[in-house]
């Protein structure tokens, strides 16, 4: 074998091994010869409530979190490797599209009552009666192989100071501890069990941790973990879910309430979640949902979002997780137009609101 290629070899083993930490174990071999995917990717609740699933601590094991919602994840290495290195990329005549757009926020246009800028990725900053709150902070990319489609362009001295920062799991498109690193070490942070060494060794210790169902108020305004179908993990070596995840619910000061899912793959409880909460604003992650047979057990696309979106009976739809980082087989470009054409197929076209990178939505 020529250097050159030996050296190719290697780097795509490194890559796919730190990606194996963003995705799920069990990938089922290379687009020739896997088989069909199964009719469900999550574990149905079969009128489970996902309340008693959380008073019963069914999503606790012995010293790792359990996913009740999904199903099993057994798998190797090699499989990740295989959609890696040998999967046929559907979408690969569209990659050189991908535009560059580096971000720029005019943060006067947030509104004095409720408003949502996105920043890049899954971050997003909730402005609500004078407070904010910060979701997983990603400022630039976690690995260096990892291109940054939507460079911050803006004087990160300049970004205002989040009083809570939501940390919705542990992947490191989420929770990345360089971006937490700017921030100040007086800063609040809500997140689930599992991260304390992570903060600690930060220098974050204002936190309130957060199992499913539980809540936390500033006297103002209410923020609540709910269940999501995801895992967790930050090192392969160590291994999946020694960390929580979840999906953010805030009731705000100003009155709307907001839902945020976090990564999470479609399962059958979203209709519970509608039934208990008046929501105003449901922001799904959608992105890096290709290929199917790959991302179905952790990631939602376009067609199960409307779903999701019906089933919490919210008004009005947003989506980030997509611009920045191509995670999945699709164009960093794609999501909001698949998005586009599955509400305007469902005749729900006027309730998604179209939003860019640096842009601020009022509520």
């Amino acid at each position: 074998m020529h250097r050159r290629r030996f050296l190719d070899l290697c780097l795509n083993l490194l890559k796919a091994s730190l990606v194996a930490s963003l995705f799920p174990e069990a990938a089922r071999a290379s687009v020739a010869d896997r088989p069909e995917a199964p009719a469900l990717h999550y574990r149905p609740l079969n009128g489970r409530s996902l309340r008693e699933i959380a008073r019963r601590r069914l999503h606790h094991g012995d010293g790792r979190f359990l996913n009740p919602l999904g199903i099993d994840r057994s798998g190797r290495l090699l499989n990740v490797l295989s959609w890696k290195l040998f999967h046929r990329n559907a979408f690969e005549a569209q990659l050189a599209d991908q535009p560059l757009k580096p971000v720029t926020v005019d943060w006067k246009a947030a509104s004095d009552r409720l408003a949502v800028t996105y920043l890049k990725h899954a971050s997003l900053m909730l402005h609500d009666a004078g407070r904010r709150l910060l979701v997983d902070p990603v400022f630039a990319s976690p690995f260096w192989f990892m291109r940054d489609y939507t460079p911050l362009d803006i004087d990160r001295a300049a970004l205002p100071q989040p009083d809570h920062v939501l940390i919705t799991h542990g992947h490191y498109d989420h929770l990345d501890t360089a971006s937490l690193a700017r921030l100040p070490r007086d800063v609040h942070v809500v997140c689930p069990p599992g991260y304390d060494d992570l903060f600690d060794e930060i220098g974050l210790h204002n936190r309130t941790v957060l199992d499913w169902y539980e809540s936390y108020s500033d006297g103002e305004r209410e923020i609540t973990l709910l269940p999501c179908n995801h895992w967790s993990m930050r090192n392969p070596v160590v291994g999946p879910n020694t960390g929580l995840w979840g999906s953010f619910l805030v009731r705000s000061a100003a009155g709307p309430t907001v839902y945020i899912s976090g990564d999470t793959a479609y399962f059958d409880g979203f209709d519970q979640i509608g039934r208990e909460f008046d929501i105003d604003l449901a922001v799904f992650n959608v992105g890096a949902y290709e290929p199917r047979w790959f991302m179905a057990q952790s990631h939602i696309d376009p067609r199960e979002t409307v779903a999701a979106f019906r089933d919490l009976g919210a008004r009005q739809l947003m989506i980030m997780h997509w611009g920045t980082f191509r995670l999945g087989d699709e164009p960093v470009h794609l999501p909001p137009h698949h998005m586009q054409a599955e509400m305007a197929a469902a005749g729900l076209s006027d309730r998604l609101v179209a939003w860019e990178h640096g842009q601020t939505v009022s509520v």
